[in-house]
């Protein structure tokens, strides 16, 4: 699987970060809004809103957070405030309203299915206060899906942190998300962290839920995208193939427009 070429960073830095505010001010809002996982992802989407010198609210939403997840977090965003007046933080601790929801609905046997609904009840609960605080503040708030994960494998929650306004860095791979990282001397420990969706309070990576490293992904996305076929590949590049395929088919309902019927006019 080969290496994918390195991108111009201050080039998209100054892209993304101009059309943000172009977006913004033709939107007349105040700014963004962002949840700061501890990840490398919500680090450099913070990072391109608050170069637009517009106001940028990071919110912490622990649920159960691996301590390492949030001390990430919080070392990011004084980081941020450091450097840029116009950011602001905020947290919002959503443990016990998780454990409230949790009290409210019924418990399922297949505990796989069980797991799976609560994390993506994690994942809602906490695009349910971005959009409180956008409301209150006249804020946007800013997606941080990357393109392999928004269009390639589908690998977020829908209506969770797939609920957003405006996603910046939809269009780079994780790879180059980590290049535009360096760039902005994203915080050393987030840099250096295995990426993880943090969702199901315990160690899990994105690779061990995937079964297949980001670089692996990109490298099938892009062999999908040139009309290969698992047939013509063996070894671990079909097996990362087939796994890319069947990420890509099941999850299509997260990337296609929902379908509605429409109506014959009689």
């Amino acid at each position: 699987m080969t290496k994918k070429s390195t991108i111009q960073v201050e080039k998209i830095n100054d892209q993304i970060v101009k059309w943000l505010k172009t977006y913004a001010e033709n939107a007349k809002v105040n700014g963004f809004v962002i949840g700061i996982s501890g990840g490398v992802d919500s680090a450099v989407t913070s990072t391109l809103c608050a170069q637009t010198g517009l106001k940028v609210l990071c919110v912490e939403m622990p649920i159960h957070q691996a301590q390492s997840h949030v001390t990430r977090g919080k070392e990011h965003i004084e980081q941020l405030k450091l450097r840029f007046p116009n950011v602001s933080s905020i947290e919002a601790n959503l443990t016990d309203t998780f454990e409230t929801f949790k009290t409210v609905v019924p418990e399922n046997e297949d505990v796989a299915k069980l797991n799976l609904a609560l994390a993506n009840t994690r994942a809602r609960l906490r695009m349910t206060t971005l959009y409180y605080f956008a409301g209150i503040h006249g804020l946007l708030v800013a997606g941080t899906g990357n393109k392999v994960e928004d269009f390639g494998v589908g690998f977020y929650t829908k209506y969770g942190d797939g609920g957003v306004d405006l996603s910046p860095i939809a269009d780079l791979m994780k790879s180059e998300v980590f290049l535009l990282g360096h760039y902005l001397k994203i915080t050393k420990s987030i840099l250096d962290a295995s990426p993880t969706d943090g969702l199901f309070g315990d160690d899990r990576t994105d690779e061990d839920q995937l079964g297949a490293s980001y670089d692996e992904l990109e490298w099938a996305m892009l062999q999908d995208e040139s009309k290969k076929s698992a047939t013509d590949f063996t070894g671990r590049e079909r097996i990362v193939f087939e796994i890319y395929k069947r990420l890509n088919r099941i999850n299509q309902h997260k990337m296609i427009p929902i379908p509605f019927c429409r109506i014959n006019k009689y």
